[in-house]
């Protein structure tokens, strides 16, 4: 049995597995095998691999004879249709928006597994690369965005005058909203947060920032962390709102995505020419389309002289942290797949394979999926 790791495209900094974490597969007497150069950007090379009894091959060789393929983003459609036959796969691949490639998958036989589709459950926190990633990626926004904004964010006295505190305003409050508080809490600006769960307001109070209630929003409870299509009222109350209070703001942090569609238009145009200049937005849902009309994603967008972030990818810019957690979390799901001696074993009863399984034997397994593609 052989487990691979792959090289990720350009951009992408992160490796599924770090050499350290390698041993827990050799352990189960699976070689490991790893594309040369995987791990550089995440600071492991080729050598760091090597240590570890980790054997360094080309892209080809690995693609063509690994029964495990451990990639963070998705294969090219050409790699797809060259796989060996049932061969396993563990990664992000963002099925939801990927339906075309999932089809691919299946007709080349090969048993994908998604891990960012897991049921968001107590069982499965320790495989959450959702959560992991979002983590730093809240953190990271921060930076990113006290990196561009042209001002102080702590308040300051001197003798030379007072400096008042950036005011924050951080659009919703899941894990990267949360840990984007805290941060931007620690840097002394001064923060107030909207999430249409008003289940997270406790949270958000105890990080010492202000909530935004609004009324009438539907239950998002059973979203997994994401936003859910709200009324049409409610989005009226919710965009006066967020109006008041992004007039206001030196800096706005955008989270809102909703699995398989558009992320939500949160910030209209409006409102963007409410803030003042020298405004900072930074657009964690970019890759979905972004929360305001003018986010693209990895890029930066001038408009109105307010700095427009697009940048779905954060965690990447910690690649060897992220990839530490990321690594972890996949080594915890692959011991649901594995049985002691290292043979890989799909138990469809286990709701959390159940959950993460898309395709499998040349078909889509997944429910939620098939009826995208039948649509």
């Amino acid at each position: 049995m052989i487990a691979g790791i792959l090289k990720e495209p350009p951009g992408e900094n992160r490796v599924s597995l770090l050499p350290e974490q390698a041993e827990a597969l050799q352990k189960k007497n699976i070689q490991v095998w790893v594309e040369d150069g995987a791990g550089i950007n995440a600071f492991a090379d080729n050598d760091a691999y090597a240590s570890k009894n980790v054997k360094v091959v080309s892209r080809k060789e690995l693609l063509l004879q690994a029964d495990i393929i451990l990639s963070i983003h998705n294969l090219s459609s050409e790699e797809i249709a060259g796989l060996k036959k049932e061969v396993l796969l563990v990664g992000v691949y963002q099925p939801l928006y990927n339906t075309t490639l999932m089809k691919n998958y299946a007709a080349a036989i090969a048993t994908l597994c998604s891990i960012d589709m897991l049921p968001r459950s107590t069982r499965a926190q320790s495989m959450d690369v959702l959560s992991s990633q979002a983590n730093i990626a809240g953190y990271k926004a921060v930076l990113a965005a006290a990196n561009a904004y042209g001002r102080y964010f702590p308040m300051f006295m001197t003798a030379a005058g007072s400096i008042a505190p950036a005011k924050v305003l951080i659009l919703g409050a899941g894990v990267a909203g949360l840990q984007a508080i805290a941060t931007a809490r620690r840097l002394g600006a001064v923060v107030e947060v909207f999430d249409t769960r008003s289940a997270v307001k406790e949270e958000v109070m105890s990080l010492g920032a202000k909530f935004i209630e609004v009324a009438g929003a539907a239950d998002a409870s059973a979203a997994g962390g994401y936003a859910v299509d709200q009324t049409e009222e409610y989005k009226q109350k919710q965009q006066l709102k967020i109006a008041e209070s992004i007039a206001k703001a030196d800096i706005v942090i955008t989270t809102a995505q909703i699995p398989g569609k558009k992320a939500p238009i949160l910030i209209t145009g409006e409102m963007l020419n409410s803030m003042r200049n020298g405004s900072v937005i930074i657009d964690i849902a970019a890759a979905t389309g972004g929360n305001t009309p003018f986010t693209k994603n990895n890029e930066t967008v001038k408009y109105n002289g307010i700095t427009i972030v697009g940048d779905s990818n954060l965690p990447s810019s910690m690649p060897f942290d992220a990839s530490k957690l990321y690594g972890k979390n996949v080594m915890n799901f692959l011991s649901l797949l594995l049985d002691k001696d290292g043979n890989i074993q799909l138990n469809f009863e286990d709701e959390l394979i159940k959950g993460a399984c898309i395709t499998h034997k040349g078909e889509v397994m997944h429910e939620k999926i098939k009826t995208l593609i039948s649509n």
